[in-house]
């Protein structure tokens, strides 16, 4: 493509015209990934400035560089006033608008949006339609599975990652979207359909300033529905009317809201709940019908899960039926109340849960059906939000009969540490809790420790298949480490 057609929404692109017919390979932002041909774009990021890589850049190929200040090389450089705006920009072109070619559903929330996008897929899927998933576990189109670092990739990945999903004749796409991907720009460019709202509760203070600054970055994808009403392209906010925070992301949308809950009255609602160890039963009510569900997902927050991902499929038009199909269906989410399957007369859980609010949910749920002692080992990442380790281990000693505080992804921070800010003050409940900084450790005790009737929770990775100490990855996967001890166990 032509620099003059990817430099077309820069506002004072005309002076550049000496430069429009240079042609550019692909728009990169990682100087390592320049080959000859290619338009390098310096990001200035949390812990790298592209700017002192353009010479890399050049040596590798780049032909032009845009940049936010001037730099003397013997490439063309265009200056921006703000170069994340620019590569969406750039990015969108480049891939010739993708979002506006396929059907786009954003999810956003502190927690269930990983489940909520997998309930939408097997809606999506028993509609007829193919689906593609942009989320925390993986990237997935169709039944092809592509691994992702990000909850929400950068601009460029995901503008290209969305073409390929338009090229491979995708049907629906439906991404997870984190307030670090609303507040840093990585979504600009993209053109939702529909955006849904799962609730916000404490976490990523690290980042955000405070509880209403992380509330901003989630309104964001709700004012970014626009200000227009098109026939061809309707738009709809899904909002869980049970959160506090919902009238505030009601008037940040001029779209069509559609809301859910279980507590407070709402256009979809589940009502007469039913609770067991194997699975949830209750009524769907709806302005299109109301229909009882049997879901093997349990605790009332997949409730609320499954409430958000009908809300949206009924506001585009998916008939009941096959909504009621598709929540029969699913049997699980990968890392979420997960059983690890054995022989042992206990259960072991794993669960992603790394928030107070997503512990607690999952706690109070395992209580509800728990015959004997309740285990649950937990830690807190290192390099995150300090104010909630003391909130984690709280809920742990609250709900469960015996806590294993441990370490979680530490990062470049001391385990020790970590669990030291969880256990301030808990002096007086020290019988409650142990200490085991080795995560395999301390889930093996736990096993160990178990008898019949017993179910121990293992929260806070999930899903994931790592443990991240300082900035090296090594494979870690509590289920793998949970059956190991299993099969070890002496009954």
């Amino acid at each position: 493509m032509k620099l003059k057609e990817i430099l077309s929404f820069h506002p004072f692109s005309k002076q550049f015209s000496t430069l429009y017919d240079i042609e550019i390979n692909e728009i990169k932002m990682d100087s390592r990934e320049i080959t000859n041909g290619d338009l390098f774009v310096c990001i200035n990021g949390f812990t790298v400035d592209g700017h002192d890589y353009v010479d890399e850049a050049i040596e590798n190929g780049a032909v032009a560089i845009v940049a936010e200040k001037e730099i003397k090389v013997n490439v063309p450089v265009i200056v921006v006033e703000d170069t994340i705006r620019f590569l969406a920009m750039a990015a969108s072109v480049y891939y010739h608008f993708p979002t506006n070619q396929v059907p786009l559903i954003g999810v956003t929330g502190t927690n269930g949006k990983t489940t909520i996008t997998y309930l939408l897929d097997k809606i999506y899927n028993k509609n007829g339609k193919r689906t593609g998933i942009i989320g925390t576990i993986q990237m997935k189109i169709d039944d092809d599975i592509y691994p992702i670092d990000n909850t929400t990739p950068d601009t460029l990945f995901l503008q290209r990652m969305i073409r390929k999903m338009v090229n491979e004749k995708v049907d629906q796409v439906i991404m997870e979207v984190s307030s670090h991907a609303l507040d840093q720009g990585r979504v600009y460019g993209c053109d939702y359909n529909i955006a849904v709202f799962t609730n916000l509760t404490q976490d990523h203070l690290d980042y955000h300033s405070s509880m209403d600054d992380y509330l901003r970055a989630k309104s964001l994808l709700f004012a970014q529905l626009g200000n227009e009403y098109h026939s061809a392209k309707k738009k709809f906010a899904i909002i869980n009317k049970d959160d506090p925070a919902s009238d505030r992301l009601l008037r940040s949308t001029a779209q069509s809201v559609v809301t859910y809950g279980i507590d407070n009255k709402a256009m979809v609602m589940a009502k007469s709940i039913t609770l067991t160890p194997s699975g949830t039963k209750f009524l769907l009510c709806s302005p299109v019908g109301n229909t009882v569900i049997h879901s093997k997902l349990i605790g009332k927050f997949n409730v609320s899960n499954m409430l958000a991902a009908s809300a949206a499929a009924l506001s585009d038009g998916i008939p009941l039926p096959v909504i009621k199909d598709a929540l029969e269906t699913i049997t699980g989410i990968d890392g979420r109340f997960e059983l690890v399957t054995h022989n042992h007369l206990f259960s072991v859980i794993v669960d992603y849960a790394h928030t107070p609010d997503s512990l607690e949910n999952v706690l109070t749920t395992i209580r509800e059906f728990a015959k004997k002692k309740v285990f649950v080992v937990v830690g807190c990442g290192g390099d995150r939000d300090r104010t909630k380790r003391p909130l984690m281990a709280n809920i742990a000693l609250t709900y469960a009969d015996k806590a294993i505080f441990t370490s979680d992804n530490p990062r470049t921070e001391d385990p020790k540490v970590i669990i030291d800010d969880m256990i301030q003050g808990l002096d007086n409940l020290k019988e409650k809790y142990q200490v085991i900084i080795d995560r395999k450790n301390a889930i093996n005790y736990a096993i160990q420790q178990a008898t019949e009737g017993d179910i121990i929770l293992i929260a806070g990775k999930g899903h994931e298949t790592y443990q991240q100490i300082g900035h090296t990855k090594y494979h870690f996967d509590d289920r793998e480490i949970a059956k190991e001890a299993l099969d070890n166990k002496e009954i």
